[in-house]
């Protein structure tokens, strides 16, 4: 028996590769298919099954490009309806790989064709079970994303089932292998981990220790963020199927001279520029908004900028097919091209982001400069700086309305990342006096800056 969980950081979203025997099957692939097919080669196995937990919201699903290249059968759990052709496994339904058996466990409650895959080992021991979005370390997965549908509190219901009913069933040794870790907007504060057991859950899940269908719906429901955009997008395409990632790719890498770069723009693209924030900072073409391809690039794109939207890119040269590709994975297409040479071949004037240490906040601050916080409701909620003004990244720029673009505003979030690209959104939008903290939050707790806690609020 082998396993290897295939995590993918940008997406916080975790693929799996099963074998015996020379027989292999996918959970959950992300979109471009080159990862599964060389680890099955280098480990001269077939791929036999490709198992889909469920409809994917955040991101696109390489499914239908890794069965047109392997055979393989796409297998969906019960009440999956696709435009395309799967097997819709029953509940209960065993799929021999090797020496080893995998098991469908229908467990609704995300989604209606919600399920998990119990793998039994070579003497039919449950060993391990892939449970996609319904269980993380420390959540489950969100009850809110079938559009209206069906009300959160009716998925939630459903999820307390298969919760207790599934799940908490199973022997404490098996191991939890979820779909996402930390920084996916599937859940409401997925664990750090990126796997557990069935015991350690029941011990510390809140959802797992819950005994009452009442307050269990009260607690999954009560506190989720809205999602992203495009994760209802997201979730039709894998529904529906869609380009082969091959042909997006070779489409969207078109190399852009500056003055066609120009045309574009002034045709309505939007400018994407994947660079880190430090490059960012010390130029970039105005109107540009910054999403570093060293974090949550496909997240934040995807959180910020509508799927629709046409976007020409600014990358660090090299660079250029990673952007891309990364897009494509949440299902952002309509890519025109990329400035050629990076932006070294600008011919055009730059602006510039000022930026300072976090000890020279204190003279800013008593000088009148008022303190910006971008980052999540979660992080402000622990500690945040003394009469600091609240505005997440992620509600922008629709939270900026009650803002003074004359005023002058100092912007940080956790390390730095993020309110760089709050800026860039807040400078498309017309403010002009912004300066950006190097390192975040942490720098600013080091530095001496007064710090308001959870624990001083209570109180």
């Amino acid at each position: 028996m082998y396993i290897q969980q295939l995590y993918t950081n940008c997406l916080a979203e975790a693929a799996y590769y099963i074998e015996s025997d020379g027989e292999a099957a996918i959970i959950d692939p992300i979109r471009e298919t080159e990862p599964y097919l060389e680890l099955a080669s280098e480990r001269r196995s077939k791929i036999k099954y490709i198992f889909e937990t469920h409809f994917h919201a955040d991101f696109v699903s390489g499914h239908i490009d890794l069965s047109k290249k392997t055979g393989a059968p796409i297998v969906y759990g019960p009440m999956a309806e696709t435009k395309y052709k799967v097997l819709n496994a029953k509940d209960g339904e065993i799929f021999p790989l090797g020496k080893l058996k995998i098991k469908t466990l229908h467990t609704p409650g995300h989604t209606p064709e919600s399920t998990c895959y119990l793998l039994l080992d070579e003497n039919g021991k449950e060993h391990a079970v892939f449970t996609g979005d319904t269980l993380f370390v420390g959540d489950v997965g969100r009850p809110d994303l079938l559009d209206g549908k069906m009300s959160s509190e009716e998925l939630a219901s459903m999820l307390y089932d298969s919760l207790n009913n599934k799940l908490k069933k199973l022997p404490d040794h098996v191991l939890v292998y979820p779909a996402h870790g930390p920084g996916s907007a599937c859940g409401k504060n997925i664990g750090k981990e990126t796997f557990s057991t069935i015991g350690e859950q029941k011990k510390f899940n809140y959802a797992m220790k819950s005994n009452s269908r009442e307050q269990f719906i009260k607690d999954v429901t009560e506190g989720i963020l809205p999602p992203p955009n495009y994760f209802f997008e997201d979730a039709r395409i894998n529904k529906d199927g869609y380009s082969s990632i091959d042909e997006v790719v070779k489409r969207n890498n078109r190399a852009l001279s500056a003055d066609e770069f120009s045309m574009i723009v002034n045709n309505g693209a939007l400018i994407l520029d994947t660079r880190n924030a430090n490059d960012f900072e010390k130029g970039f073409i105005p109107g540009s908004i910054n999403i570093g391809l060293n974090g949550q690039y496909a997240i934040w794109t995807g959180t910020l900028i509508d799927i629709n939207q046409p976007l020409v890119l600014i990358t660090e040269v090299g660079k250029e097919h990673e952007s891309i590709l990364r897009l494509a994975r949440v299902g952002y297409e309509k890519i025109l091209g990329f400035l050629n040479g990076g932006i070294i071949s600008w011919n055009k004037k730059l602006e510039e982001v000022k930026s300072i240490a976090a000890d020279e906040m204190k003279n800013e601050m008593a000088n009148g400069v008022e303190v910006v916080d971008v980052r999540k409701p979660g992080e402000w909620n622990i500690s945040h700086v003394k009469e600091a003004m609240f505005l997440p990244l992620n509600d922008m720029p629709a939270n900026l309305s009650h803002l003074d673009k004359s005023k002058s505003y100092l912007v940080h979030c956790g390390g730095g990342y993020r309110s760089m690209t709050a800026i860039s959104l807040m400078k498309r939008n017309g403010f002009t006096n912004l300066t950006n903290i190097y390192g975040g939050f942490g720098a600013i707790q080091n530095a001496g800056v007064e710090i308001v806690t959870e624990e001083t609020i209570l109180n």
